[in-house]
């Protein structure tokens, strides 16, 4: 997950969209979600208030991809400006941009509803529709379904789409005071990342290992490594094995070899190099000091 897709999962799971999906549902008996700009699922799927029959198409894998083809092209449309889109259906759905700064980083999304009464003749037309992608819907569900369907006209449509700019202007103030106050905070990938290399700092480890650990891409995980630590992963890697190596160095009994390899470096010759470029004396030299108090 992307730092925008951390920043919608942060305002989702705030107190105060919450409180908002709560009372927009109760108040409309639509289902309403806050989405990342980019998703390969269907965004109302499984949320409160999910229309039947399109609960009920989300269950086809062919009809689910016609879906998300519509979703795709609703993202796309409503990147600077609120966008409502009818499905091949007859359904209506509208999302609003949610914005961090003049990025867009998500849509508030609601939807599943007619703007006209649905009639047997729409319902035929819709069982066409999904037969042409080989999935028969021609059955009481899916019609009863199909005609239980909530009817919004346009007037009604627009005003809800107001309530959503509204809260998504809510949601873009929500998300600059939280990008300010954790601009030198650590994410918490790299609090994972941190706490997976002291955990196999003895392993050989590797920077794609540590990226897939903590479910990042490698080339995102290298590019906000460096960012918060200010160092590379593998300089990093070897600081905490030379921080590992300071400690071990206090017990006389141990040689240094035995704490070269112990800490997960593969050689003593690499060991004494990188100790010696990161404390300024070789581990012989630190010990030394360490036991003549000095």
């Amino acid at each position: 997950m992307n730092a925008n897709g951390q920043m919608i999962e942060t305002l989702k799971n705030s107190p105060m969209y919450e409180g908002y999906q709560r009372a927009f549902t109760e108040a409309t008996g639509l289902p309403i979600t806050l989405r990342p700009a980019v998703t390969w699922q269907l965004p109302l799927h499984g949320v409160r208030g999910e229309n039947a029959f399109c609960a009920m198409t989300a269950e086809k894998s062919r009809t689910c991809s016609a879906c998300l083809h519509l979703q795709e092209r609703l993202a796309e449309s409503a990147k600077t400006e609120a966008c409502t889109m009818t499905c091949p259906y007859g359904l209506s759905e509208t999302a609003v941009p949610v914005k961090l700064g003049e990025e867009t980083i998500g849509f508030l999304q609601t939807g599943q509803v007619m703007r006209t009464r649905p009639t047997p003749a729409a319902f035929r037309r819709a069982v066409d529709e999904a037969g042409k992608l080989g999935v028969d819907i021609d059955n009481d569900r899916a019609r009863d379904a199909f005609m239980g369907t909530a009817v919004m006209p346009q007037r009604k449509i627009e005003s809800v789409t107001e309530l959503l700019k509204i809260f998504a202007d809510h949601l873009s103030m929500k998300s600059n005071q939280i990008a300010v106050q954790g601009a030198n905070a650590e994410p918490p990938v790299i609090t994972r990342a941190k706490q997976y290399i002291e955990e196999h700092h003895a392993d050989d480890i590797s920077l794609g290992e540590v990226a897939k650990s903590v479910h990042t891409s490698l080339y995102y995980f290298c590019k906000i490594f460096k960012k918060h630590t200010g160092i590379h992963f593998t300089e990093y890697v070897s600081r905490v094995r030379v921080e590992k190596a300071k400690n071990l160095l206090l017990n006389p009994n141990l040689r240094i070899s035995e704490i070269a390899y112990e800490v997960g470096f593969q050689s003593l010759t690499h060991f004494n190099r990188v100790f010696k470029k990161i404390v300024r004396q070789s581990p012989t030299e630190y010990r030394g000091r360490l036991f003549a108090g000095g």
